[in-house]
Formats: structure tokens, C-alpha cells, sequence
């Protein structure tokens, strides 16, 4: 008499199995979609960094009047290069503290008044703490009517990431121009909601010393965006191993139970 053995069950995928295949196809959606924003996030850049470039070689232009000053906007007119005429009102200037190429120091931020009888912030430019007085480049104080050429910026309200601005004890970390103008109680007309960074003159042995600002781009998008598809690439890789190693896991039983 023959015996008959009942065919064993075939075997069923875990649930730990159908979890880590579960889970690499998600983390493989998400770096395919973070590889994707991050390539959207190039394009960004790069536009902004053509559009900065085209307004630094721009010839100077007259800086925006208080019609304008609604319409201002970052992405519009920021590094934008612009010429004032005006008179400055050294005795309400304000230091705020800078790190630059020249070492640590402040920002001499002195108010103009313009033709217009508007008012606007100018960044006259660096000095190191030993020309932190006024007395010591009062020979640098132009008198009567200026012209001042330099690039327009937004208010940087508040103060530094660590540090707030602290106008009772004079302590700028910022150039925040509203906080400023207050300060310094400029009421005699409109202020306006930028300020101006002056260019560098022509004597670069006087303080302070214009045309330091920093216009630079980090552009590592495209990098990032190659890292996050390459991270897509290694889980899809491990999603179809997995696969593999369980299949041979199943055949190998069915192949024991032959």
C-alpha cells in the first residue's frame, strides 16, 4: 500500500518582507521627488543669478522716489545699481556691526537727503574699530550736495540670526532702516525702504571704505539633485534584491518539498 503525503502549504511572503518592499518604494518616491525639486531649485537659481548679473552690468539708474516705493521687491530690485543726489546728515549716522573682507568692524550708515526731499539710507561702507569714531574720518565728510552711486537693498529688519538690534544701548546687528530712522529721529520727510550700499571711490586709503558687498550665489542645486536620484537608484537596488532573495527563498522550499 502506498503512502500518500499531503502536499505542504506553500509558503507565504512575511509581513517583514512586504514592510521593507513597502518602505523602499516610498523612500524611492521621495528622493525620485526631492531629486525633482531640487533640479525645479537650479533652474531658480540660475535665473536669479542671470537676472543679478544683468543688473550689475546695467549703467546706474535714478534710485527709486517715493512713488515707487510700493512696488519695490526683492526679486525685482534688490543689487539693482542706482544713483542719489542728496546731502548727507553726518551727525545721525549709525554703526552697525559687519564682518567683511577687511576683518570685523561696522557699517557707517549715514542718512541723505535727497533732491527729491525724500530721505535714504546710504552704506558710506566699512570701518575697522579704530575708525569707530566720527572724529577720527571726519576729513572723509563730504559737504554740500553729493552724488552717490551704489547698490539698492531691502531692510534687514530685527537684527542678526543670534543677535537682536538693541537701539536704547546702540547696538546694530543689522540694517534695519525703519528701526534706524526712528532712532535717529528723521521725521523731516518720507523714508525711504531700502537703503543704498555706496560704491568704492576712488581714494581707497579713506574710511569708510565703500564697495564691499558680497554678491554671491551658492549654486550646489544640481549636485544635491544628482545625489537624491543616485540615492533613488541604490533603493530601488536593494527594493529588487529583496525581491530576488525572497523568490529564491520560495523556490528553494518548493524545490525541498519535490
Amino acid at each position: 500500500m502506498t503512502t500518500v503525503h499531503p502536499e505542504p502549504p506553500r509558503p507565504r511572503r512575511s509581513t517583514a518582507f512586504w514592510a521593507l518592499l513597502l518602505g523602499a518604494a516610498l523612500l524611492f518616491a521621495a528622493f525620485l521627488a526631492l531629486g525633482a525639486w531640487q533640479l525645479q531649485r537650479l533652474a531658480w537659481k540660475e535665473d536669479l543669478i542671470a537676472r543679478l548679473d544683468k543688473r550689475l552690468a546695467a549703467e546706474p539708474e535714478r534710485a527709486p522716489g517715493a512713488d515707487r516705493w510700493d512696488a519695490i521687491t526683492k526679486a525685482g530690485d534688490e543689487y539693482r545699481k542706482v544713483v542719489l543726489n542728496g546731502t548727507f546728515d553726518h551727525s545721525r549716522e549709525t554703526l552697525v556691526g559687519a564682518s567683511t573682507e577687511l576683518g570685523t568692524g561696522y557699517w557707517v550708515l549715514t542718512p541723505l537727503r535727497t533732491v527729491r526731499g525724500d530721505w535714504v539710507l546710504v552704506n558710506r561702507g566699512f570701518v575697522p574699530p579704530e575708525f569707530k569714531t566720527r572724529a577720527s574720518r571726519t576729513a572723509s565728510e563730504t559737504q554740500g550736495e553729493d552724488r552717490v552711486v551704489g547698490l539698492l537693498r531691502l531692510s534687514e529688519p530685527g537684527g542678526s540670526l543670534l543677535r537682536k538690534n538693541d537701539p536704547a544701548q546702540e547696538r546694530w546687528y543689522s540694517r534695519d532702516v525703519e528701526a534706524i530712522a526712528q532712532a535717529r529721529r528723521i521725521v523731516e520727510g518720507p523714508v525711504a525702504p531700502y537703503f543704498v550700499d555706496a560704491a568704492a571711490a576712488d581714494d581707497r586709503t579713506r574710511w569708510p571704505r565703500g564697495g564691499l558687498t558680497v554678491v554671491r550665489f551658492n549654486n550646489h542645486h544640481l549636485q544635491y539633485a544628482l545625489t537624491w536620484f543616485a540615492m533613488a537608484a541604490m533603493t530601488a537596488g536593494i527594493g529588487i534584491w529583496l525581491w530576488r532573495v525572497e523568490r529564491r527563498r520560495a523556490l528553494g522550499l518548493d524545490a525541498a518539498a519535490d
